[in-house]
């Protein structure tokens, strides 16, 4: 696939969702993307508090969003900028869970930053997905980074979405990697399995960005120093909410660092050149007592007998580029 374009983001805006949206606005700044909008999920904490991250976080980086009120569809007509949408609070068919010792109560490390200027388009997240995909069909990458309910939720209102969407491009899951929040399962699936399920099963192209893709590609006290050096308000910004981050991940990585997951996702969607991968079909564990919402693909060297429509799973990337590029877009707000 070429280089993604235009970008429909789907996150649960705690730490890592902020530092990618620093990067895509670095993108949108000078031209080389097109973020169509934003909605928000449960998972690191709650889709509202979300969405006011979200818009805290684009509004600092320089990035026009709506207003409160108003339907999607009228802030773009009124040049009103990028529509920030609320989406699902919760899981299909599970109770709801947060990420609160990673993300801080508030999603952005407890730093208890003043409201935004913007506020919450009207119109939910999986329909914003619909009415966006039906509108552009063809030019859409939906980029989700959190738990998959408000994708799951738009191919219930629109069977024909995945005929209308680009490429879906999803951090999540885990293979030859131990999950992170049970034993095998990574969270952002574990939050809503039957959700995703349904989007790995849609016969839409899915790249699939795993924890074996994102840990190998933490970010340690060298990276850390230097974002620490530069005074702009972003760099700030990135610095004081990844002590709280930081101090979650220094005992699983046994020393001074964090794992941007979604960075990397929004990296790899942007440009795939810089991933390696595999094509398997993928499938998620929805039954099992200890390893429900674990991802599962057949690894063996027979024929594909799954009818499933082959998902790219990212194994690697080249970790000193990911690294450089995140932090050289942090540093260019």
């Amino acid at each position: 696939m070429t280089r993604a374009r235009t970008i429909l983001y789907d996150c649960d805006t705690g730490i890592d969702d902020a530092i990618t949206l620093l990067y895509l606005a670095s993108l949108v700044r000078v031209g080389e993307l097109e973020l169509a909008g934003v909605g928000t999920v449960h998972g690191n904490i709650d889709p509202l508090t979300g969405a006011l991250n979200t818009l805290r976080v684009l509004e600092l980086a320089g990035i026009k969003t709506g207003r409160q009120g108003e339907l999607a569809e009228q802030g773009e007509r009124d040049g009103q900028g990028v529509p920030v949408a609320v989406g699902a609070a919760r899981p299909m068919a599970q109770d709801v869970h947060y990420a609160l010792d990673w993300h801080g109560r508030d999603g952005l490390g407890d730093t208890h930053l003043p409201e935004p200027a913007g506020r919450p388009v009207a119109e939910p997240a999986a329909a914003q997905i619909v009415r966006l995909a039906r509108a552009r069909p063809g030019e859409l990458t939906l980029l989700a980074t959190g738990p998959l309910s408000n994708l799951g939720l738009a191919l219930l209102l629109d069977p024909e979405l995945p005929s209308l969407v680009r490429e879906v491009v999803v951090m999540g899951g885990a293979f030859d990697h131990p999950g992170n929040i049970t034993t095998h399962a990574e969270a952002n699936i574990w939050h809503d399995p039957e959700a995703a399920d349904l989007v790995f099963a849609a016969d839409w192209p899915v790249v699939l960005v795993p924890l074996d893709a994102t840990h190998p590609a933490a970010v340690h006290d060298d990276w850390l120093d230097r974002l620490a050096a530069h005074d702009a308000a972003a760099a700030r910004f990135a610095a004081r909410i990844l002590e709280f981050y930081v101090d979650a991940y220094t005992p699983t990585l046994r020393r001074r660092g964090a794992v941007i997951h979604d960075a990397l996702a929004a990296m790899l969607a942007v440009d795939p050149d810089l991933g390696e991968y595999t094509q398997r079909a993928v499938r998620v564990e929805l039954r099992g007592e200890l390893t429900r919402g674990t991802t599962v693909w057949d690894a063996r060297s027979l024929p594909a007998e799954d009818t499933r429509r082959p998902v790219r799973v990212a194994v690697g990337s080249d970790v000193p580029a990911f690294r450089e590029r995140l932090l050289a877009a942090v540093l260019s707000l």
